[in-house]
Parts: structure tokens; C-alpha cells; sequence
């Protein structure tokens, strides 16, 4: 059983930054593939950045550039640190492991087997 915790949310202006982390419990953390997910108000989950336990990194369109996904494997620990953030970035974001990294389904919530319960991003313009 993995445990994943999500921290680092909070209220932003437009243009500002945070990062979120994503503390996992587990011994095979390195192996995982890690997600970030988000789901705005009103809208449908919908997949952020996804970093391979090989460090292979795929980002959704609206975040590419401005968003980037790291990991710490010694600290169990994802990372999603988030600049130039705008108004439409507001949402719940929630990081996501699997044991195995496919690059057919990295961006569908159903192929991960781990969720943490969320942390809150508000974006003010």
C-alpha cells in the first residue's frame, strides 16, 4: 500500500509561483511513475505532468514552459513547481503513482493505482 500527501497549495496572485510536493510512503518510490492531476471548478479532472520513475517527463499543452515536474527518490518525494500562474491554473491538484510507466496511457487517471486527497491552488487576477 502506498500513501501519497500532497502540500505546498495556497492563494497566488496572477504571475506568481508555488510548488507543490507529493510525500510517498513505500520502499519502491524510485520505481514509480508519479503524476500530477487537477480538477478546476466545475471542470473534469484533467491530467498536469507525469514524471517516469527514468525521469521522462510529459506536460499537458497549457502548462508546457511555464510548469515542471522533479522528484527526490531519497526523500520519497515529488515535486510540481508552478510559475506565471493564471486565474484558469485555479483547481484542486492531486499527484497520482503507478508501478509501471506507459507512454500510452500516462494521462488517463483510471491507469493510476495511487491518489493523495488533493491540495488547493487559487489563482487571483
Amino acid at each position: 500500500q502506498v500513501q501519497l500527501v500532497e502540500s505546498g497549495g495556497g492563494l497566488v496572485q496572477a504571475g506568481g509561483s508555488l510548488r507543490l510536493s507529493c510525500a510517498a510512503s513505500g520502499r519502491t518510490f524510485s520505481s514509480y511513475a508519479m503524476a500530477w492531476f487537477r480538477q478546476g471548478p466545475g471542470k473534469e479532472r484533467e491530467f498536469v505532468a507525469v514524471i517516469s520513475g527514468g525521469g521522462i517527463k510529459y506536460y499537458t499543452d497549457s502548462v508546457k514552459g511555464r510548469f515542471a515536474i522533479s522528484r527526490d527518490n531519497a526523500k520519497n518525494t515529488m515535486y510540481l513547481q508552478m510559475n506565471s500562474l493564471k486565474p484558469e491554473d485555479t483547481a484542486v491538484y492531486y499527484c497520482a503513482g503507478r508501478m509501471a510507466f506507459s507512454t500510452g496511457n500516462y494521462y488517463l487517471g483510471h491507469a493510476y493505482d495511487y491518489w493523495g486527497q488533493g491540495t488547493q491552488v487559487t489563482v487571483s487576477s
